[in-house]
């Protein structure tokens, strides 16, 4: 079965149509593309969704305690630290650390085969420190699952660019909170907006759940102290 990959000017055109619109101007396409990055910002406040999520490597070095995690990161949802290679290769759960028990730590600079990392969650990037800072004995390698950013829509896009940082299967739920937010930016479509806020969280619901792991037994990432 072929894949829907609608372009831009087509989900733009159907949101004005639902907020009971026409997209007649340049402004018009400008004004949806704002509102569809802000959109998307707000996706990622809403928590996981699988295809948001990237797994990758950090190597470690020795005597560096801390490492800046790729530029669209949210947060790290699983970490490991991986030791040997090929069949060898070997990876070991190390907790997570919240601000006050890294802290707390004594001596930050202690070394040795790391156990424990911070995640520091910064305004412009993510960092992340490990404990105790890696040692020179072995080689060691940070395995990770991220949480990423959805691609923006740049100023320089085509209408005729498609959609592809979110999957077929969100388009329903993007179209419908594109409407939303049309809507709420023009004070003559007031009666509008409600219908539209609960179409949207209805589709975004749909896909949401549709788009959760299988497993039998789901773990969810901890986020805080105790």
């Amino acid at each position: 079965m072929a894949t829907v990959v609608p372009v831009l000017n087509e989900l733009f055109e159907e949101a004005y149509e639902r907020a009971g619109l026409e997209m007649r101007t340049g402004y018009d396409i400008k004004s949806a593309r704002r509102s569809l990055n802000i959109m998307t910002l707000e996706w990622q406040n809403r928590g996981l969704n699988l295809f948001t999520i990237e797994a990758g490597t950090i190597p470690l070095v020795a005597g560096t305690a801390t490492y800046t995690m790729p530029a669209d990161t949210i947060d790290l949802i699983e970490h490991q630290l991986r030791t040997g290679t090929g069949v060898s290769q070997l990876d070991a759960y190390i907790d997570r650390m919240s601000v006050s028990t890294y802290s707390q730590q004594g001596n930050k600079n202690t070394a040795g085969r790391p156990s424990q990392i911070y995640v520091q969650r910064n305004a412009t990037d993510v960092q992340v420190t490990l404990w105790p800072v890696p040692d020179g004995t072995q080689t060691y390698t940070l395995a990770y699952y991220r949480l990423k950013g959805i691609d923006s829509v740049a100023s320089d896009s085509g209408i005729n660019a498609a959609s592809t940082s979110v999957p077929p299967r969100f388009v329903p739920a993007l179209v419908a909170g594109l409407a939303y937010y049309i809507a709420m930016k023009k004070p003559e479509l007031a009666n509008r907006v409600v219908p539209l806020k609960q179409e949207y969280e209805a589709q975004f619901l749909l896909a949401a759940n549709e788009d959760q792991d299988r497993a039998t037994l789901q773990v969810v990432p901890f986020r805080g102290a105790i």
